[in-house]
């Protein structure tokens, strides 16, 4: 069985992080698929710039974001903006869905 891996990349007191982190937990429930779920905490710019931060928050599965943005050229502690809002439990889903079957 293939394992996921979703790393929540993030700062303190953004408010999108809480809804995030719901939906991804959600998505998880409802897969029967190893998955892990990784809290990352980006305090500064330096861990920004060291890990290509795209913003808070940010999910990653497998290494691959959740909505396929490229790593920033300059990377720093900023808000991520969703056009659509954060994304659905039901996106992520689909997401982790794609990723377990390449």
């Amino acid at each position: 069985m293939k394992e996921i891996i979703l790393e929540l990349q993030y700062f303190d007191d953004c408010p999108n992080v809480p809804i995030m982190y719901q939906n991804a937990t959600d998505a998880m429930d409802s897969l029967d698929f190893d998955i892990e779920l990784k809290n990352v905490v980006v305090a500064d710019d330096a861990k920004a710039q060291r890990i290509g931060f795209r913003g808070s928050p940010t999910l990653l599965i497998n290494g691959q974001d959740l909505l396929d943005m490229p790593k920033p050229e300059n990377p720093s502690l900023s808000c991520r903006n969703y056009p659509n809002g954060v994304p659905t439990a039901e996106e992520i889903m689909e997401k982790i869905i794609k990723i377990y079957e390449e």
